[in-house]
């Protein structure tokens, strides 16, 4: 006699719901995060969900989470530097946060700062990350010798050129492209590599 073999149910955990809540927000943004979205995606019911959540709410603030700490584990590993390497560290920062990243990962800032701009808790996290990434920043520039308004101005305007060149098309604008990035660069980095010397003269 043939059996059939009955496929067993999957079980998801809080973390798929999450990381399937965060591909719908990078593809449709915060409108298109709805529960039955999310089920039928994961191929559950939506009674399921509700395993792991109390409701949508309490899904988005997971999301929100899980962002934030991404991105401030991200912002600590690219700004940690050895003593007498924060110039180093200013250019490193530059130029991994100037390179083309994942389409996906800049999908997903793109949604959660849309989001920010209709919700308060959105908001206050964007804020809060921001400020970590600006504060870290200028960090690099203070130890490079470079006043403290100064290096608040150096650490915004680094932070303007990363975010604006990740919202640009600009490969017809200039053929060398890599010059180009080499010499913002230069500019933004440049009163800490004067600092020092100047330092030293006093």
């Amino acid at each position: 006699m043939e059996t059939t073999s009955i496929k067993p149910r999957v079980q998801l955990d809080r973390n798929a719901w999450v990381a399937a809540a965060t591909d719908v927000l990078a593809e449709d943004g915060i409108a298109g995060l709805r529960v039955e979205v999310l089920a039928k995606r994961l191929k559950v019911t939506k009674g399921s969900f509700y395993w792991h959540f109390q409701d949508r709410r309490d899904l988005l603030m997971a999301v929100l989470q899980v962002w934030k700490d991404g991105r401030i584990r991200d912002i600590v590993k690219q700004t940690r530097a050895q003593p007498g390497h924060e110039l180093e560290q200013i250019y490193h920062v530059i130029d991994v946060y100037s390179t083309s990243r994942s389409r996906r990962g800049a999908q997903i800032e793109l949604a959660v700062r849309d989001w920010a701009r209709r919700d308060a808790d959105a908001a206050a996290i964007v804020a809060e990350v921001d400020d970590i990434r600006l504060r870290s920043a200028r960090e690099l520039f203070l130890a490079c010798g470079v006043p403290m308004e100064e290096a608040s101005s150096r650490c915004m305007l680094l932070y303007a050129y990363v975010f604006g060149i990740s919202l640009m098309i600009y490969d017809k604008f200039d053929s060398d492209v890599a010059r180009l990035k080499r010499d913002i660069a230069d500019l933004i980095a440049h009163s800490a590599s004067m600092a020092p010397r100047q330092a030293r003269k006093a």
